[in-house]
């Protein structure tokens, strides 16, 4: 796994970032949209009112046109893994490989089983059998989203492994606590859940447009009930595994909360910074500039939301690089200097039993391996020659991260307004806008928090067992602009396909069989 240029690096990580925000463009849509039109069936069948019918058919049209725009868009993803970062495939395939072959299995036979009759068998099935068609649709359409976060979860906070030496692979150990993890658990919930929340604000706003347009009123006002139920809910849902999340992150991956917080001198107790403008003065965590123009604190919330103790210290952007403190574990941690060595000296102990190995020396190659064995939780910082390297985007972090959560309060004031407004909203025109132009605002929400989950782990594809630049292919630069060129077309033309035939159905509007 040799190192291989910034450049490349630099355009592989754009070309899976690119892929990977135009697909949760869809997918977040599929999972709201889904929940929302087995409820409404649900109902349809419970009361046999054909406006519960009409609706669940007129969302339904939009899930599919949604679902199967999602799919394209992720195939492509999944096949990224093979061309722009074969080491990682090589190297963790055994492990990462598992959740998406079981989501092939399981989980997409599953949906391509039910989904014809969810949108053909309406007059050919029962009610009933129809419904629990559109739920198992729906389901299989949530597990395919349980292992594709599993397996992000995993590189998030890898477990359940054990490094082969003589394959130079890591081999899943424990199935179950890959699954089962604190981290994949916790982010399968809270992505699912914000889906939902995605889902409701679709529907209130389209559903906001009817009535300014003074169209549909009656299936407007029924879907907007639906979706403002089911979006208070979600967002509160999302809240609090939210909390789980940022939790677990000051657990494994202290440096992104660091990057989150804009933390970057620990304190015992620690203040949480709810709103605050970075300082663009603060260039390195050496210098003693001040990291914030304004800010407003809260005493000591950091500290309870970190580590579930109020007076207690969460280590800042330099203390994790300089070691030293005790961490909740009771352990002193180790430094950036001393994490290298440790890589480095796993790296060569590597090297050394490969030698012995094809010398046939049994005695020595026992050693390097133990040796191997010993220093192998900081293998991937032998490959990162800079403490400055371990830093990731403080900005992108932090004003993300913030903006995210400052969304999240609104979506849950949005939904109570729509809810307490229920029977006047058809003359609150100014809250039927804000209704509409709050449709984006849940995507903007979902990309952000990709954005902090993903570019705060930089530089790790596997956090501290394999940095960026050692998973890449050993392919052309040009062949990776290329190829992120073509997707960025291809990926452009199947978004404003599917807003043009949205539009369309939209403005067409609801029609009884």
């Amino acid at each position: 796994m040799s190192l291989l240029d910034a450049s490349l690096v630099d355009w592989s990580r754009a070309q899976f970032a690119m892929t990977a925000m135009y697909h949760w463009l869809f997918v977040p849509l599929t999972l709201g949209l889904g929940l929302i039109v087995c409820i409404m069936e649900s109902l349809y069948v419970k009361t046999g009112n054909e406006e519960w019918k009409k609706a669940t058919q007129f969302w339904m049209t939009l899930f599919g046109v949604n679902f199967a725009i999602g799919v394209a868009t992720g195939i492509i993803l999944e096949f990224e893994f093979g061309t722009n970062w074969s080491n990682y495939s090589w190297f963790v395939g055994d492990i990462f490989g598992a959740p998406l072959a079981i989501e092939a299995i399981l989980a997409f036979f599953m949906e391509a089983t039910f989904i014809s009759v969810m949108f053909f068998g309406w007059k050919k099935v029962s009610k009933k059998f129809h419904l629990a068609s559109t739920w198992l649709t729906v389901i299989g359409a949530t597990i395919s989203a349980l292992w594709i976060l599993v397996a992000n979860a995993w590189m998030q906070y890898p477990v359940g492994m054990e490094f082969n030496p003589d394959t130079v692979r890591n081999e899943m150990i424990d199935f179950w606590s890959i699954l089962l993890s604190p981290v994949a658990l916790n982010k399968f919930f809270h992505t699912v859940i914000s889906g939902w929340v995605v889902g409701s604000l679709f529907v209130v706003g389209i559903s906001s447009w009817y009535l300014l347009k003074k169209r549909e009123t009656g299936f407007a006002l029924k879907s907007i009930k639906v979706a403002a139920i089911v979006g208070l809910v979600s967002t509160i849902l999302v809240a609090y595994t939210g909390d789980g999340s940022a939790y677990h992150v000051s657990q494994q991956q202290p440096m992104k909360l660091a990057a989150m917080e804009s933390l970057y001198s620990g304190q015992k107790p620690t203040a949480l910074v709810p709103f605050g403008i970075l300082n663009p003065a603060k260039k390195s965590y050496k210098d003693s500039v001040d990291p914030f123009l304004f800010k407003i604190e809260v005493p000591s919330l950091l500290s309870l939301l970190a580590n579930r103790e109020m007076n207690t210290f969460v280590p800042g952007i330099k203390d994790i690089l300089d070691g030293g403190y005790i961490t909740q574990k009771g352990t002193v941690a180790l430094s950036f200097d001393e994490k290298h060595a440790r890589g480095k000296a796993a790296l060569k102990s590597l090297e050394d039993y490969q030698k012995a190995v094809v010398a046939k020396d049994t005695a020595a190659a026992k050693i390097h391996k133990a040796a191997l064995k010993e220093n192998y939780a900081q293998f991937g910082y032998g490959y990162i020659d800079r403490a400055e390297m371990m830093i990731p985007s403080i900005p992108t972090v932090y004003y993300s991260f913030h903006i995210m959560v400052m969304l999240g309060f609104y979506f849950i004031l949005l939904f109570i307004v729509f809810l307490w407004k229920q029977k006047s909203i058809e003359k609150q025109k100014w809250l039927l806008w804000i209704g509409v132009l709050s449709i984006p605002l849940g995507y903007v929400a979902g990309q952000l928090g990709w954005v902090v989950a993903e570019v705060g782990r930089q530089p790790w594809a596997i956090q501290d067992v394999l940095p960026l630049q050692a998973a890449i292919s050993h392919i052309s630069t040009y062949s990776v602009k290329i190829t992120f060129f073509l997707f960025l077309i291809l990926f452009t033309a199947l978004l404003v396909a599917e807003i043009r035939i949205m539009l369309k159905q939209i403005k067409k509007g609801p029609v009884a069989e």
